[in-house]
């Protein structure tokens, strides 16, 4: 493994250990009596880790060679548009055929998802 994704691993790993950790201690009921402005912060405090992810992705993409950059860069792309349109989608089904409701973070393990399922089809950086 080449030192940009060795450092790609570490950040992430550092960056979800924290933002599970976070949910963790929620779900178990740990900021279940905060008040307003706390709960606004702890909503920001565990988004934190989400931009801190991407931010380890894009540092992937400016660390790696120029192949990976460009095979990375097409999987982030098309990964972002598929996730924001089936979220939008949904977002429109809510909204006029009383679908139930999605909340917003999922976007994020949505385009992970999708990524995952693009990757495999864009191996070429043409």
């Amino acid at each position: 493994m080449d030192l940009a994704h060795r450092r790609y691993l570490t950040r992430t790993l550092l960056f979800m250990s924290g933002y599970a950790a976070a949910n963790i201690a929620a779900i178990f009921g740990a900021f279940d009596d905060i008040g307003q402005t706390a709960a606004y912060i702890l909503a920001l405090a565990i988004a934190a880790p989400v931009a801190g992810q991407i931010w380890a992705t894009l540092a992937l993409m400016h660390d790696s060679d120029e192949f990976v950059r460009a095979i990375t860069a097409k999987r982030f792309i098309l990964a972002s548009g598929l996730a924001m349109a089936l979220l939008s989608a949904w977002g429109f089904m809510e909204s006029y055929a009383h679908a139930p409701h999605a909340p917003g973070w999922l976007i994020y393990p949505l385009f992970w998802a999708v990524f995952g399922l693009v990757s495999p089809f864009v191996r070429t950086s043409r």
